[in-house]
This record gives C-alpha cells, structure tokens and sequence, in this order.
C-alpha cells in the first residue's frame, strides 16, 4: 500500500463523521473559554478520545489532553492542538458566534471569543485521531494527540512539561501542528527552516520628576523621556539591522500621568520585538537597553530605568526534511491546493513541545477565508482590508472545506511515518 493509498483509505471515513464534526466545531466555538480554563473543552476532547479507544490522559499542567493509540510496533507521530480562546468581543455575524463573557485574571468582565481558530484545531485534530483509529489496518506506530491549553499566553507548552508530559507518554519521533491563517480555504502551506518569529514582551519604566505644568523648569519630564525613546527604537530595525534580517519592533502602549496639567513622575512602555534568530533577537534587546539607558541620562531622569521581561515566545524553525516529507505527501494530497506558506511575524509555544522530546517537527498554514471572497479581494487589491486576521473580531474561518483539509492535512502527515513501507509488489 502507497502512501497515497493509505491516506485515501483513512480519508474514507470522513464523509460519515462530518456532520458529527461540524457540529462539535460550532458548539466549541459557541462555549470558548481563556487560557488554563479550558475545562469544558479539555472534559468533550477527554470524553471524545476514549470513544475512539484512545488511552486518554488528562489535566497535564492544568487542563492539557493527550489521548494515545497503540498499534503494533513502529514509529511515534505526535500531533498538537492549542485549546484557548481570547478575550475578543465577537463579530463575525455568524449564527453560532460567541456571547460569552467571563472574569480575567484581573477581576474584569471581558468578553470571549475563539478569534484564532484555535476551535478549528481542536475539531481538525478530533476527526484525525477518530478516523485513525478506525483505519488501523493500514498503519503501525503509535498516535499521540495532544490538546494544548494556554497558546496564547505562551505558558500552556512550559506547564504541560513541567507537570511531566515526557514522562507520562511515550517519546515521539516527530511532532506536527497547523494553524489556520487568513488565507483561502482549501490550500495548505509549508515551509523549511523558520516559520514563525521568535517574540519577546518588554515593560520598561523611566522615572523623572514631577511638576505643576506650568513649571516644566521644575520638573524632569517622563513624557518626553518615553517619546524620545519611542521615536529612537523605530530605527533599530531601520538603521542597526541588515536589509536581510527582517525583525519587528512595536510600542504598543504608553502610559503616563493622570491631567493635562500635571508632569508625572514616571511613563510605562510596553514593547514587543519579533525576531527569526537568536543572533539578531539579542542585537535588538541589547539595543534597546542602549538607547533607553542612554536617553534616561541625557534627560536626568532620577532613577535608573527598569526594563522587565514579560511572556516569551520561541521561533518556530520547522526541520528540512521533516517538511520535505510532509509537503510531498501534501502534493499527493491536495494537488495545486498544496504550496509553501510566506514567512510569518506571529509566533507560537509549540515548538517548545518537540524541542524538550529532543525530536524535528514541522508545522504548517491552514487556510480558512472563503475562496471566492479572498479572490474578489485579491483583484480588487484589497486583502489588507477586506480579510479579516487572527485576534480580529471578524475573524472566523469558514467552516468547509477548513475543516475538512485540516483533517486530511494531519491525516497525510501522520502517514508520511505510521504509514507501513510499498507493499504493491508480489
């Protein structure tokens, strides 16, 4: 049996699950919930696996899932699904969009809503391992699926680990995740070596001296001492960096004072830098520490500034071969649908997951928007503002053919290993 084969002979199976699976997809999207409260979703995923024969393992650093099926001897796949939504009020306009709204972590009421097509993941992943397990006649190995809690924090990957995950299932020898991204349903994408960017969070507070506003001589003026800096940090990537290491650096919050009429002693900057390197992320942060030690003392500032690193988020670098395999099996798969995904500035825990097994992975593009309304976007040049993205309130990948390609993208890359070697000779 080809691969070809024996992905068409798992596929098969599809057409009878789907309504099943659609309509576990809407509930999931309708019933979201935030980072390391995923309790509704972790109990159907649990409940769900063990259906399937699955031996399931359950509140892995919280509200982490991994179901595992055994057969025969061969390879370990393992594949993953993040489980969490964001604090987004949605508006997509679809008929099973979110209402939800819950406490945060501050004590705020916030709206939630799966505005990341983390929901598409999970359900993906569900009918993969459903129609795996009832096709083991073609396949030897052992199956983990694995449904992360806490992506978007960048803290679900590191608690799942530290409660023990490489002890408590067994060691895989590839991993393999997707992500749905704004671009036509249907088609697949991958890509060798990096992926997505490495993401460092940074609070930095300048401290100066307050003052009536009317007496700016009395006073070391924190404003003006965050607005140089802002105005100096955009030409880090501009002027420091080679045209061929591509970075970003944005400011996303700066707060400061409570009048129009009185300095503040201090202003906060919050800062985030995206990085494809260790090379270049550590050029960029030491820069950064330059130019804001350097623009506190040419202002006098009062104190020494504190610069605090906040979430992490580790470079997705997916291994060559690894993704050769995976995208040769897509090109079986999924004809002219299959291509190589762009570059991409978002960033990702996953990759901490195969990084502690000690094992390459590769992880690859979903597309999820209507074909016909990518298309008309794309010949009225209007992508950028017609397309909604990840974390946008419009944001909603369409339900078919996403799901679908989702399931038979996982489906395709399991095989590439679990699948047993050509036996159409005599």
């Amino acid at each position: 049996m080809t691969l070809e084969e024996a992905v068409d002979a798992v596929v098969a199976g599809l057409t009878d699950i789907r309504p099943g699976l659609e309509a576990f997809y809407e509930d999931l999207h309708v019933h979201p919930e935030l980072g390391h409260r995923e309790h509704r979703t972790a109990a159907r995923v649990a409940g769900r696996l063990g259906e399937c024969g699955y031996q399931v393992h359950d509140g892995i650093g919280g509200t982490g899932v991994v179901g595992v099926l055994a057969n025969g001897h061969g390879p370990t796949v393992l594949l993953r699904a993040d489980m969490d939504a964001l604090p987004v009020r949605e508006a997509s306009g679809l008929p099973y969009a979110s209402t939800a709204r819950t406490t945060d972590t501050s004590g705020r009421q916030v709206p939630v809503a799966h505005a990341c097509g983390h929901d598409m993941h999970v359900t993906c992943l569900l009918g993969a391992a459903r129609l795996m397990a009832t096709a083991q006649r073609v396949w030897h190995g052992t199956l983990l699926a694995l449904f992360q809690p806490a992506e978007e924090s960048g803290d679900g990957a590191d608690r799942m680990l530290a409660d023990g995950l490489t002890d408590r299932v067994p060691r895989p020898d590839v991993a393999f995740a997707q992500h749905v991204l704004p671009y036509p349903a249907g088609q697949v994408g991958t890509r060798a070596g990096s992926f997505l960017s490495a993401a460092d969070n940074l609070k930095i507070t300048v401290h100066g001296r307050g003052a009536h506003g009317s007496s700016p001589q009395a006073a070391i003026d924190p404003v003006v001492m965050a607005s140089m800096i802002v105005v100096r940090l955009q030409t880090i990537v501009s002027r420091e960096l080679a045209a061929t290491q591509p970075a970003v650096l944005t400011v996303g919050s700066v707060q400061a004072g409570t009048s129009g009429n009185v300095i503040p002693e201090t202003a906060e900057l919050l800062v985030n830098v995206r990085t494809y390197d260790e090379e270049t992320r550590q050029t960029v942060l030491a820069a950064i520490r330059r130019i804001v030690q350097a623009e506190c003392d040419a202002s006098g500032a009062t104190r020494e500034p504190q610069i605090q690193e906040g979430t992490r988020f580790p470079p997705t670098v997916n291994d060559a071969a690894v993704t050769d395999e995976v995208a040769a099996a897509f090109s079986a798969a999924f004809a002219e649908r299959a291509g190589t995904a762009a570059l991409q500035s978002a960033s990702e825990d996953f990759s901490r997951i195969p990084d502690a097994f000690g094992i390459p992975y590769t992880y690859w593009a979903l597309g999820c928007i209507d074909p016909d309304t990518y298309q008309n976007a794309r010949q009225r040049g209007t992508v950028d503002q017609d397309i909604p993205v990840n974390h946008s309130p419009r944001f909603a990948p369409v339900l078919q053919p996403t799901l679908d390609t989702g399931v038979q993208a996982l489906i395709a890359a399991s095989l590439t290993r679990l699948a047993p070697p050509d036996r159409t000779g005599p």
